[in-house]
Protein backbone atom coordinates (compact mmCIF):
# COMPACT_ATOMS: atom_id res chain seq x y z
CA UNK A 1 0.00 0.00 0.00
CA UNK A 2 1.42 3.37 -1.00
CA UNK A 3 1.35 6.26 1.45
CA UNK A 4 0.08 9.61 0.34
CA UNK A 5 2.43 12.60 0.58
CA UNK A 6 0.72 15.00 2.94
CA UNK A 7 1.40 18.68 3.40
CA UNK A 8 2.50 20.05 6.78
CA UNK A 9 -0.92 21.58 7.48
CA UNK A 10 -2.77 18.34 6.74
CA UNK A 11 -0.19 16.40 8.76
CA UNK A 12 -0.78 18.67 11.77
CA UNK A 13 -4.51 18.21 11.56
CA UNK A 14 -4.29 14.45 10.96
CA UNK A 15 -2.54 13.84 14.26
CA UNK A 16 -5.54 15.18 16.14
CA UNK A 17 -8.37 13.46 14.34
CA UNK A 18 -10.71 11.73 16.71
CA UNK A 19 -13.04 10.12 14.16
CA UNK A 20 -13.08 6.35 14.62
CA UNK A 21 -12.98 5.77 10.87
CA UNK A 22 -9.68 4.70 9.36
CA UNK A 23 -9.38 6.03 5.82
CA UNK A 24 -6.60 4.87 3.52
CA UNK A 25 -6.31 7.17 0.54
CA UNK A 26 -4.64 5.98 -2.62
CA UNK A 27 -3.11 8.42 -5.12
CA UNK A 28 -6.02 7.84 -7.51
CA UNK A 29 -8.56 9.42 -5.21
CA UNK A 30 -9.13 12.92 -3.91
CA UNK A 31 -8.56 13.90 -0.31
CA UNK A 32 -10.97 16.80 -0.67
CA UNK A 33 -13.08 15.54 2.21
CA UNK A 34 -14.35 17.45 5.24
CA UNK A 35 -13.31 15.90 8.53
CA UNK A 36 -14.93 17.07 11.72
CA UNK A 37 -15.23 15.95 15.29
CA UNK A 38 -16.21 17.91 18.38
CA UNK A 39 -13.41 16.36 20.46
CA UNK A 40 -10.64 17.70 18.21
CA UNK A 41 -11.20 21.35 18.99
CA UNK A 42 -7.80 22.36 17.66
CA UNK A 43 -8.48 21.26 14.07
CA UNK A 44 -9.11 24.06 11.61
CA UNK A 45 -11.31 22.50 8.94
CA UNK A 46 -10.16 25.06 6.44
CA UNK A 47 -6.74 23.43 6.52
CA UNK A 48 -8.00 20.18 5.15
CA UNK A 49 -9.31 21.63 1.91
CA UNK A 50 -6.47 20.80 -0.48
CA UNK A 51 -6.49 20.37 -4.23
CA UNK A 52 -6.89 16.78 -5.45
CA UNK A 53 -3.59 15.09 -6.35
CA UNK A 54 -2.69 15.44 -10.02
CA UNK A 55 -2.86 12.33 -12.18
CA UNK A 56 -0.24 13.69 -14.54
CA UNK A 57 2.79 11.34 -14.36
CA UNK A 58 5.02 14.28 -15.29
CA UNK A 59 3.77 16.48 -12.46
CA UNK A 60 6.50 18.30 -10.49
CA UNK A 61 7.80 16.67 -7.34
CA UNK A 62 6.51 17.92 -3.97
CA UNK A 63 8.37 20.77 -2.35
CA UNK A 64 10.88 20.01 0.36
CA UNK A 65 8.61 21.69 2.92
CA UNK A 66 6.01 18.96 2.48
CA UNK A 67 6.06 16.07 4.88
CA UNK A 68 5.42 12.41 4.39
CA UNK A 69 3.63 11.23 7.51
CA UNK A 70 5.19 7.78 7.12
CA UNK A 71 8.62 9.27 7.81
CA UNK A 72 7.67 10.39 11.30
CA UNK A 73 6.33 7.17 12.75
CA UNK A 74 7.61 3.61 12.79
CA UNK A 75 5.21 1.09 11.34
CA UNK A 76 4.19 -1.70 13.66
CA UNK A 77 4.95 -4.38 11.05
CA UNK A 78 7.60 -6.92 11.96
CA UNK A 79 8.77 -7.49 8.36
CA UNK A 80 9.49 -3.88 7.58
CA UNK A 81 12.80 -2.08 7.47
CA UNK A 82 13.49 -0.06 10.60
CA UNK A 83 11.78 3.32 10.21
CA UNK A 84 13.10 5.54 12.96
CA UNK A 85 11.98 9.17 12.92
CA UNK A 86 14.06 11.25 10.56
CA UNK A 87 16.47 13.82 11.99
CA UNK A 88 18.36 16.17 9.71
CA UNK A 89 21.38 16.16 12.03
CA UNK A 90 21.70 12.39 12.21
CA UNK A 91 24.57 10.72 10.37
CA UNK A 92 23.23 9.05 7.24
CA UNK A 93 23.25 5.27 7.28
CA UNK A 94 22.27 2.69 4.73
CA UNK A 95 18.84 1.21 5.43
CA UNK A 96 18.88 -2.59 5.32
CA UNK A 97 16.37 -5.24 6.29
CA UNK A 98 16.86 -6.27 9.89
CA UNK A 99 18.35 -9.72 10.52
CA UNK A 100 17.95 -11.78 13.68
CA UNK A 101 21.59 -11.27 14.65
CA UNK A 102 21.36 -7.49 14.22
CA UNK A 103 18.14 -6.78 16.12
CA UNK A 104 18.09 -3.49 17.97
CA UNK A 105 16.82 -4.66 21.36
CA UNK A 106 16.05 -1.16 22.58
CA UNK A 107 13.85 -0.52 19.57
CA UNK A 108 12.15 -3.89 19.97
CA UNK A 109 11.35 -3.12 23.61
CA UNK A 110 9.89 0.24 22.62
CA UNK A 111 7.81 -1.28 19.83
CA UNK A 112 6.56 -4.02 22.16
CA UNK A 113 5.50 -1.39 24.70
CA UNK A 114 3.60 0.56 22.04
CA UNK A 115 1.87 -2.59 20.79
CA UNK A 116 0.94 -3.46 24.38
CA UNK A 117 -0.60 -0.01 24.85
CA UNK A 118 -2.65 -0.45 21.69
CA UNK A 119 -3.91 -3.85 22.88
CA UNK A 120 -4.86 -2.32 26.23
CA UNK A 121 -6.71 0.49 24.46
CA UNK A 122 -8.74 -2.01 22.43
CA UNK A 123 -9.56 -3.96 25.58
CA UNK A 124 -10.73 -0.76 27.28
CA UNK A 125 -12.97 0.01 24.30
CA UNK A 126 -14.52 -3.46 24.58
CA UNK A 127 -15.27 -2.68 28.23
CA UNK A 128 -16.46 0.90 27.65
CA UNK A 129 -17.54 1.39 24.01
CA UNK A 130 -18.62 4.96 24.78
CA UNK A 131 -14.91 5.87 24.99
CA UNK A 132 -14.03 4.50 21.57
CA UNK A 133 -13.59 7.93 19.99
CA UNK A 134 -11.37 9.08 22.86
CA UNK A 135 -9.13 6.04 22.65
CA UNK A 136 -8.98 6.26 18.87
CA UNK A 137 -7.92 9.91 18.99
CA UNK A 138 -5.39 9.41 21.77
CA UNK A 139 -3.79 6.07 20.87
CA UNK A 140 -5.22 3.94 18.08
CA UNK A 141 -5.11 6.54 15.31
CA UNK A 142 -1.35 6.94 15.74
CA UNK A 143 1.39 4.77 14.28
CA UNK A 144 3.95 5.37 17.03
CA UNK A 145 4.37 6.49 20.63
CA UNK A 146 5.98 9.77 19.56
CA UNK A 147 2.95 10.84 17.57
CA UNK A 148 0.46 9.80 20.25
CA UNK A 149 2.34 11.56 23.04
CA UNK A 150 2.81 14.77 21.04
CA UNK A 151 -0.92 14.84 20.32
CA UNK A 152 -2.04 13.96 23.85
CA UNK A 153 0.20 16.53 25.55
CA UNK A 154 -0.87 19.18 23.05
CA UNK A 155 -4.55 18.57 23.71
CA UNK A 156 -3.93 18.81 27.46
CA UNK A 157 -1.80 21.97 27.36
CA UNK A 158 -3.41 24.00 24.59
CA UNK A 159 -5.73 26.92 25.26
CA UNK A 160 -7.51 29.64 23.33
CA UNK A 161 -4.30 31.52 22.57
CA UNK A 162 -1.91 28.55 22.26
CA UNK A 163 -3.15 26.26 19.52
CA UNK A 164 -3.00 22.51 19.62
CA UNK A 165 -1.36 22.37 16.20
CA UNK A 166 1.46 24.64 17.33
CA UNK A 167 2.20 22.43 20.32
CA UNK A 168 2.13 19.29 18.18
CA UNK A 169 4.83 20.80 15.98
CA UNK A 170 6.94 21.67 19.03
CA UNK A 171 6.63 18.31 20.77
CA UNK A 172 7.03 16.25 17.61
CA UNK A 173 10.09 18.26 16.63
CA UNK A 174 11.83 17.34 19.90
CA UNK A 175 10.80 13.68 19.77
CA UNK A 176 12.04 13.33 16.18
CA UNK A 177 15.31 15.12 16.85
CA UNK A 178 16.31 13.33 20.06
CA UNK A 179 15.61 9.60 20.33
CA UNK A 180 16.88 9.58 23.91
CA UNK A 181 13.81 11.55 24.96
CA UNK A 182 11.48 8.80 23.74
CA UNK A 183 13.62 6.12 25.39
CA UNK A 184 13.26 8.04 28.66
CA UNK A 185 9.48 8.22 28.09
CA UNK A 186 9.34 4.44 27.72
CA UNK A 187 11.40 3.93 30.89
CA UNK A 188 9.05 6.27 32.77
CA UNK A 189 6.03 4.28 31.58
CA UNK A 190 7.57 1.06 32.83
CA UNK A 191 8.55 2.66 36.14
CA UNK A 192 4.99 3.81 36.86
CA UNK A 193 3.50 0.45 35.90
CA UNK A 194 5.96 -1.51 38.06
CA UNK A 195 6.00 0.69 41.17
CA UNK A 196 2.50 2.16 41.46
CA UNK A 197 -0.11 -0.43 42.47
CA UNK A 198 -2.83 2.00 41.33
CA UNK A 199 -1.59 1.79 37.72
CA UNK A 200 -3.64 -0.90 36.00
CA UNK A 201 -2.14 -0.54 32.50
CA UNK A 202 0.35 1.37 30.39
CA UNK A 203 -2.54 2.94 28.51
CA UNK A 204 -4.06 4.33 31.73
CA UNK A 205 -0.70 5.78 32.77
CA UNK A 206 -0.28 7.39 29.36
CA UNK A 207 -3.78 8.86 29.32
CA UNK A 208 -4.52 9.75 32.93
CA UNK A 209 -1.44 9.95 35.18
CA UNK A 210 -0.55 13.62 35.38
CA UNK A 211 2.81 12.96 37.03
CA UNK A 212 3.89 11.00 33.97
CA UNK A 213 2.54 13.61 31.57
CA UNK A 214 4.13 16.50 33.47
CA UNK A 215 7.48 14.72 33.40
CA UNK A 216 7.33 14.21 29.63
CA UNK A 217 6.34 17.81 29.01
CA UNK A 218 9.33 18.82 31.13
CA UNK A 219 11.63 16.71 28.96
CA UNK A 220 10.54 18.75 25.95
CA UNK A 221 10.89 22.04 27.85
CA UNK A 222 14.38 21.07 29.06
CA UNK A 223 15.47 20.23 25.52
CA UNK A 224 14.26 23.64 24.33
CA UNK A 225 15.96 25.34 27.30
CA UNK A 226 19.29 23.65 26.48
CA UNK A 227 18.94 24.90 22.88
CA UNK A 228 18.58 28.48 24.08
CA UNK A 229 14.83 28.64 23.35
CA UNK A 230 14.10 29.78 26.89
CA UNK A 231 10.93 31.77 26.19
CA UNK A 232 9.23 28.72 24.67
CA UNK A 233 10.54 26.44 27.44
CA UNK A 234 9.16 28.74 30.15
CA UNK A 235 5.80 28.87 28.38
CA UNK A 236 5.54 25.09 28.49
CA UNK A 237 6.56 25.09 32.16
CA UNK A 238 3.82 27.59 32.91
CA UNK A 239 1.14 25.56 31.12
CA UNK A 240 2.24 22.36 32.90
CA UNK A 241 2.03 24.16 36.24
CA UNK A 242 -1.46 25.45 35.46
CA UNK A 243 -2.83 22.17 34.09
CA UNK A 244 -1.07 19.52 36.22
CA UNK A 245 -0.08 21.51 39.36
CA UNK A 246 3.53 20.39 38.84
CA UNK A 247 6.15 23.14 38.66
CA UNK A 248 9.50 21.94 37.27
CA UNK A 249 11.88 24.58 35.99
CA UNK A 250 12.99 23.73 32.43
CA UNK A 251 16.62 24.05 33.51
CA UNK A 252 16.33 21.11 35.94
CA UNK A 253 17.94 17.85 34.80
CA UNK A 254 15.90 14.68 35.22
CA UNK A 255 17.02 11.11 34.56
CA UNK A 256 15.09 8.08 33.31
CA UNK A 257 12.71 5.70 35.06
CA UNK A 258 11.05 8.49 37.07
CA UNK A 259 7.86 8.05 39.10
CA UNK A 260 6.03 11.20 40.20
CA UNK A 261 3.34 9.54 42.26
CA UNK A 262 0.18 11.71 42.45
CA UNK A 263 2.52 14.63 41.62
CA UNK A 264 0.32 17.46 42.88
CA UNK A 265 2.44 20.21 44.40
CA UNK A 266 5.83 18.94 43.19
CA UNK A 267 8.28 21.85 42.80
CA UNK A 268 11.77 21.43 41.30
CA UNK A 269 14.21 24.34 41.03
CA UNK A 270 16.34 25.42 38.09
CA UNK A 271 19.68 23.85 39.09
CA UNK A 272 18.26 20.67 40.63
CA UNK A 273 19.45 17.31 39.30
CA UNK A 274 17.42 14.10 39.65
CA UNK A 275 19.12 10.79 38.86
CA UNK A 276 17.73 7.63 37.31
CA UNK A 277 15.02 5.41 38.84
CA UNK A 278 13.88 7.97 41.40
CA UNK A 279 10.43 7.89 43.01
CA UNK A 280 8.94 11.17 44.27
CA UNK A 281 5.56 11.59 45.94
CA UNK A 282 3.27 14.63 46.04
CA UNK A 283 4.05 18.01 47.64
CA UNK A 284 7.81 17.51 47.40
CA UNK A 285 9.99 20.61 47.03
CA UNK A 286 13.54 20.54 45.70
CA UNK A 287 14.30 24.19 46.33
CA UNK A 288 16.91 26.75 47.25
CA UNK A 289 17.53 28.38 50.60
CA UNK A 290 16.88 31.87 49.28
CA UNK A 291 20.38 33.04 50.23
CA UNK A 292 22.51 32.23 47.19
CA UNK A 293 22.43 32.44 43.41
CA UNK A 294 23.93 30.10 40.85
CA UNK A 295 23.96 26.38 41.63
CA UNK A 296 21.55 26.41 44.56
CA UNK A 297 19.28 23.34 44.37
CA UNK A 298 19.53 19.70 45.54
CA UNK A 299 21.21 16.86 43.67
CA UNK A 300 19.26 13.59 43.95
CA UNK A 301 21.13 10.34 43.34
CA UNK A 302 19.93 7.18 41.59
CA UNK A 303 17.30 4.98 43.23
CA UNK A 304 16.20 7.57 45.81
CA UNK A 305 12.71 7.53 47.40
CA UNK A 306 11.33 10.89 48.58
CA UNK A 307 8.20 10.77 50.73
CA UNK A 308 5.19 13.06 50.49
CA UNK A 309 5.48 16.61 51.79
CA UNK A 310 9.27 16.59 51.94
CA UNK A 311 11.36 19.76 51.52
CA UNK A 312 14.98 19.35 50.41
CA UNK A 313 16.62 22.74 50.35
CA UNK A 314 19.95 24.04 49.12
CA UNK A 315 22.78 22.66 47.02
CA UNK A 316 23.04 19.40 48.95
CA UNK A 317 23.49 15.80 47.88
CA UNK A 318 21.08 12.93 48.51
CA UNK A 319 23.16 9.80 47.98
CA UNK A 320 22.25 6.85 45.75
CA UNK A 321 19.63 4.55 47.23
CA UNK A 322 18.73 6.89 50.09
CA UNK A 323 15.24 7.28 51.53
CA UNK A 324 13.67 10.49 52.81
CA UNK A 325 10.68 10.08 55.12
CA UNK A 326 7.43 11.95 54.56
CA UNK A 327 7.25 15.61 55.65
CA UNK A 328 10.97 15.78 56.38
CA UNK A 329 12.99 18.97 56.01
CA UNK A 330 16.46 18.13 54.71
CA UNK A 331 19.18 20.79 54.87
CA UNK A 332 22.35 18.67 54.82
CA UNK A 333 23.79 15.87 52.71
CA UNK A 334 22.29 12.41 53.17
CA UNK A 335 24.70 9.48 52.67
CA UNK A 336 23.92 6.72 50.18
CA UNK A 337 21.62 3.87 51.30
CA UNK A 338 20.53 5.65 54.50
CA UNK A 339 17.18 6.92 55.76
CA UNK A 340 16.57 10.50 56.86
CA UNK A 341 13.42 11.45 58.77
CA UNK A 342 12.12 14.47 60.66
CA UNK A 343 12.15 18.25 60.84
CA UNK A 344 15.02 18.90 60.71
CA UNK A 345 15.83 15.48 59.27
CA UNK A 346 18.20 13.12 61.07
CA UNK A 347 19.61 9.75 60.05
CA UNK A 348 18.06 6.57 61.41
CA UNK A 349 20.76 4.83 63.44
CA UNK A 350 22.60 8.06 64.11
CA UNK A 351 25.09 10.15 62.20
CA UNK A 352 28.08 8.03 63.16
CA UNK A 353 26.61 4.62 62.34
CA UNK A 354 23.42 5.00 60.27
CA UNK A 355 21.46 1.93 59.27
CA UNK A 356 22.25 0.94 55.69
CA UNK A 357 19.44 -0.11 53.36
CA UNK A 358 19.94 -3.41 51.53
CA UNK A 359 17.33 -2.73 48.83
CA UNK A 360 16.74 0.14 46.43
CA UNK A 361 13.94 2.13 48.10
CA UNK A 362 12.59 3.69 44.90
CA UNK A 363 11.83 0.16 43.67
CA UNK A 364 10.39 -1.25 46.89
CA UNK A 365 8.42 1.96 47.67
CA UNK A 366 8.77 1.00 51.36
CA UNK A 367 8.13 4.10 53.48
CA UNK A 368 8.06 2.52 56.95
CA UNK A 369 11.02 0.14 57.37
CA UNK A 370 13.18 0.87 60.46
CA UNK A 371 10.69 3.51 61.62
CA UNK A 372 10.34 1.75 65.00
CA UNK A 373 14.05 2.33 65.58
CA UNK A 374 13.57 6.05 65.09
CA UNK A 375 10.38 6.60 67.08
CA UNK A 376 8.30 4.70 69.64
CA UNK A 377 5.17 6.64 68.70
CA UNK A 378 2.05 4.48 68.47
CA UNK A 379 -1.64 5.21 68.02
Amino acid sequence: MKGLVITRSLYNASLLLSTPKVVFVSPQFSVNQNLSNPMAACIDTSRTKNKPPSRDPNRPKPEESQYNFMHFCRLSLSDQVSQRPICQNRTKTTQTRRLVDDVDHEEEKGDALWLKMQDEARADIDEEPILSSYYYTSILSHACLESALANHLSVKLSNSSLSCGTLVDIFMGVFVEDEEVIKAVEDDLRAVKERDPACISYAQCFLNFKGFLACQAHRVAHKLWSQGRKVLALLIQNRVSEVFAVDIHPGAKIGRGILLDHATGVVVGETAVIGNNVSILHNVTLGGTGKVCGDRHPKIGDGVLIGAGTCILGNIRIGDGAKIGACSVVLKDVPARTTAVGNPARLIGGKENPIKLDKIPSFTMDHTSHISEWSDYVI
